[in-house]
């Protein structure tokens, strides 16, 4: 079957339930606009989001969000910040190990995109994405305009194909 077969299949799954997660010591659910925008462009699509959580940089906050994330009914659970090279940025990290099956293209992707946008800074990110206990889970920077990018020229366009070979 084509991915384009894939995609008409999965389309009459209906709309995927979605889990955000922000990773930041600073952001608040007021302050948090790039959770916010990831929010606003999946709902738009057509999807629903069943959990949104703020967590700290913290590996052991990370990983329990995970962990719990992956235990509820969303399929697709977004990670957003903590992706770069910082001392604090330690959501890669977490996620990396935790993937059991990792989509390098994801990472690869978002890069290659990004790099039209921000030039060589592109190399700094650590966009990843991956397969844990039956979900999709991305990690994306935490800027504004990375998450629109990630979602609506990789994430958005493929949400219901991700969710669907998950299940089928």
């Amino acid at each position: 079957m084509s991915s384009e077969l894939h995609r008409k299949e999965a389309e009459s799954q209906g709309s995927v339930p979605i889990a955000v997660v922000t990773v930041s010591d600073t952001r608040t659910p007021e302050t948090d606009v790039s959770g916010q925008r990831i929010r606003a462009l999946a709902e738009a699509a057509g999807h629903v989001v069943v959990a949104y959580r703020i967590v700290k940089d913290e590996p052991e906050q990370v990983l329990q969000a995970l962990e719990e994330l992956a235990a509820s009914p969303a399929r697709l659970i977004i990670f957003n910040g903590g992706t770069g090279i910082g001392r604090r940025d330690r959501t890669y990290d977490v996620i990396s190990r935790a993937i059991e099956k990792p989509l390098p293209g994801f990472g690869e992707l978002f890069r290659m995109l990004s790099y039209e946008q921000v030039g060589a800074a592109a190399m700094l990110s650590r966009a990843t994405a991956g397969v844990y206990r039956d979900k999709v889970v991305f990690s994306t920077p935490g800027s504004p305009n990375a998450v629109q990018l990630a979602m609506e020229k990789l994430i958005l366009p493929e949400i219901q194909h991700l969710a669907w070979e998950l299940v089928r």
